[in-house]
């Protein structure tokens, strides 16, 4: 019987390709591993994929009965329905220790660093796993992706040596412009739904009993999406009353100005106003050098709740 490896719901390209890396890594260890995926796929993922020839995981969204390993998150909001019918053997992360919790003991690699894939990296490194020249690329691209190619405060010393052992073996020598080709494929809007770009990247926190979502639109140049932040806001509108949200927050991320535009609806705005010590008008405000939801957002705004 398969045990299954997946990433949150929403998946980016950490929690994608860290499922299969994992996956991998695990098989070359003796235990049967089959990566799936809790959504639809990314442009950005896409891009990865058809660059070192990879097949998509499969969409599995009920794991109930199953050995599974979550892969870069570990909190109930972002896992399947069912988890807790499931037995979890590990997880494999690089985000605050969230709320899911076991009832046998399990394998834990989390590290306060940018990337899961990072973390990965390091253990194959520790079992002393060879990794194939493609799979290093696609690692590669996932840590450059989450560090917003070592822009994002969250990069370490360790993210960064981990690209660059991985450039080696991947045989790619300008990892940092492939980076911004892999950036230009995730800015992609045209044919994408309201729905579509505000769930591309789109998290749920339970932050002491109030349920928060939180969605992070990364760009070259996000003055792309101004003439449809209407859209956008209509159907940020629609989510937070299909998901009995008090505040759902967009962030349209520059990564070339280095900063957010915020855009939110709260129940009491005042508490996101606070959390980012900024003035709300017109539902907006931008976040100067803010590029990290995980470190520049999330511990700003829960102890708000």
């Amino acid at each position: 019987m398969s045990t299954y490896i997946f990433g949150h719901t929403n998946p980016d390209s950490d929690s994608i390709i860290g499922a299969i890396s994992l996956a991998y890594l695990k098989n070359q260890l003796g235990e049967d591993c089959v990566p799936t995926r809790q959504g639809d796929i990314s442009p950005e993922t896409e891009f990865i994929l058809k660059r070192f020839g990879a097949e998509e995981p499969e969409l599995k969204t009920s794991y109930a009965g199953e050995k599974v390993y979550l892969v870069d998150f570990s909190d109930l909001a972002q896992a399947p329905k069912d988890i807790k019918e499931a037995t979890i053997l590990g997880i494999v992360d690089h985000h605050k220790l969230g709320d899911i919790t076991t009832d046998t003991p399990l394998e834990c690699w989390i590290r306060p660093i940018g990337c899961s894939n990072t973390v990965i990296k390091e253990m194959f490194d520790y079992y002393g796993v060879a990794i194939p020249k493609n799979l290093a690329g696609m690692m590669m691209c996932a840590i450059l992706s989450d560090t917003v190619i070592f822009k994002s405060p969250t990069c370490t010393k360790a993210d960064t040596k981990a690209v660059k052992d991985l450039a080696k073996i991947s045989h790619i020598d300008d990892y940092k412009a492939l980076g911004m080709e892999m950036f230009i494929a995730k800015s992609a809007i045209e044919g994408a739904s309201a729905r579509d770009l505000n769930m591309r990247d789109y998290k749920a926190f339970d932050m002491n009993g109030t349920k928060v979502g939180i969605g992070q639109l990364e760009m070259v140049d996000i003055s792309a999406l101004n003439d449809r932040i209407g859209e956008l806001f209509a159907d940020m509108k629609l989510i937070k009353q299909e998901e009995g949200l008090h505040t759902i927050i967009i962030l349209l991320t520059d990564i070339m100005k280095e900063g957010s535009q915020l855009l939110v609806l709260s129940d009491d705005v005042s508490k996101v106003e606070k959390a980012f010590n900024v003035k709300i008008q017109d539902n907006q405000a931008w976040l100067d050098g803010v590029l990290s939801r995980k470190k520049q957002v999330i511990p700003f705004l829960q102890p708000q709740f």
